[in-house]
């Protein structure tokens, strides 16, 4: 995943009516990545503390992306970003961070 797909996923899944569940999505993808980032500058031993708290954390994230995509297809709303950003781990705590960095930058 590039900027410019993590952007275009971002403006279409921010077009939704499920707002609180949006807002479950933004605040989970802020603590992942700031879990992740965490984890990047800490020591060996400090990351393997951090495993499991960053398991969970990436877990709820993956569980509010569901979430909302399974709320915007049942209310009939656009949900082609949740298909397109697929159900890799990997791709979504990217995806996660990519979020983290939009915010950072819209509130500037």
């Amino acid at each position: 995943m590039d900027f410019a797909e993590a952007l275009a996923l971002f403006e279409q899944l921010s077009k939704t009516r499920q707002r609180d569940l949006l807002e479950d999505v933004l605040e989970s993808s802020v603590r992942y990545a700031r879990i992740r980032t965490d984890r990047y500058l800490a020591d060996l031993d400090r990351r393997r503390e951090m495993d499991e708290s960053r398991t969970r954390a990436h877990n709820a994230l993956i569980d509010a992306f569901n979430i909302l995509g399974r709320n915007m297809k049942k209310q009939g709303e656009d949900a082609s970003w949740w298909e397109q950003l697929g159900q890799n781990r990997q791709r979504i705590g990217d995806f996660a961070c990519y979020i983290h960095c939009i915010l950072g930058l819209k509130a500037a």
